[in-house]
């Protein structure tokens, strides 16, 4: 667990600073405090060390801790603040934004004394793939994914998120004549997986990976992921790993969770697609039935068969084959 000590505000006009003379504010506005703290809880130094161990596998364990360090990471660059009515309209009374570049800062906030509902999101500014709509209103504020669509092969595909993004939300009330502290805990909403692949000393022209299942939004005041029946491809980047090991690692949102009654479900996916030498085309889907949980880093690893197709180290991983991919052959792999 990581934390790094973020304070942050929102200056009234005319009201802000902490020694001006307030004398001439309006009566029914009060001066107070907020602090924002990153929380960054996640299980990437336990997964990479404990998935990707050997000798050989040590230059893809610190390629990938180089690739992620902007992911999972306990600094915000920027933070958007938003202040909300709690009443039925939910609109939006205050809005700001804040380009922190720092481990700590301090602001004092002056705002009109009632309830609020307050969202915050941090690091959104330079992800290419995350925007937020409907923030007018606390509930329509959304994280969305800008699912623009590229081809290859040919196949759809987004790419993945670019930063860690973060989001709190807190109810507040401002009241009148009390030095008030608000502490406002801003939790990771992304996650990460990466497939890891031995060539195991066969010979291929390319190879491109992708992954699927996650969330496609994520609604910020209930903190609740939204699903599709046909949830968009996700690239995984090829990582240089300076080795003889491939590694493709995608940013995304979570996977639903595990359902009790049905553990073995698949919940997401890694569709692998490699050109052969002949320049045929072999099509891999690994299944993956453990859920992944905002903040979490999953490795899967495998190799290359003779046919081109992944075959997954970990036998709970589902795996299945087409064979010449561009025509629709059908290739049963042994496990």
């Amino acid at each position: 667990m990581m934390g790094i000590l973020l304070s942050a505000c929102w200056l009234a006009a005319g009201c802000s600073a902490i020694d001006d003379d307030l004398s001439d504010c309006p009566a029914d506005e009060q001066q107070y405090r907020m602090v924002y703290q990153l929380k960054l809880i996640t299980n990437m130094t336990t997964e990479i060390s404990t998935k990707l161990n050997t000798v050989t596998e040590t230059s893809v364990a610190n390629a990938l801790r180089a690739y992620l360090s902007n992911i999972f990471t306990a600094f915000a660059h920027d933070v958007d603040l938003s202040f909300y009515d709690t009443d039925d309209s939910f609109a939006r009374l205050h809005h700001d934004r804040h380009i922190m570049d720092a481990n700590q800062k301090s602001y004092t906030l002056t705002l009109p004394m009632r309830k609020y509902k307050h969202l915050a999101v941090a690091n959104i500014v330079d992800n290419e793939t995350v925007n937020m709509k409907g923030d007018e209103f606390s509930n329509t504020s959304t994280l969305v994914q800008d699912e623009g669509t590229r081809a290859t092969l040919p196949i759809e595909y987004m790419a993945p998120h670019t930063t860690g993004v973060f989001t709190a939300r807190e109810s507040m009330e401002v009241l009148e004549g009390i030095d008030q502290t608000f502490n406002v805990k801003l939790y990771m909403a992304n996650s990460a997986v990466t497939l890891v692949i031995d060539p195991n000393g066969h010979a291929f022209k390319d190879v491109r990976v992708f992954a699927t299942g996650f969330a496609s939004s994520f609604y910020i005041s209930d903190s609740t992921y939204v699903y599709t029946d046909n949830p968009p491809l996700v690239k995984a980047n090829e990582i240089d790993t300076e080795c003889e090991l491939l590694c493709f690692t995608s940013v995304n949102f979570p996977s639903r969770d595990a359902d009790a009654d049905a553990p073995d479900t698949p919940l997401w996916h890694f569709k692998v697609y490699v050109t052969k030498n002949d320049n045929s085309v072999t099509e891999t889907t690994l299944d993956i039935s453990e859920a992944l949980q905002a903040g979490e880093l999953k490795i899967i690893k495998g190799s290359f068969d003779d046919e081109g197709a992944v075959r997954p180290y970990d036998s709970a991983v589902g795996v299945s084959v087409v064979l010449d991919w561009n025509t629709g052959g059908e290739y049963e792999p042994i496990l």
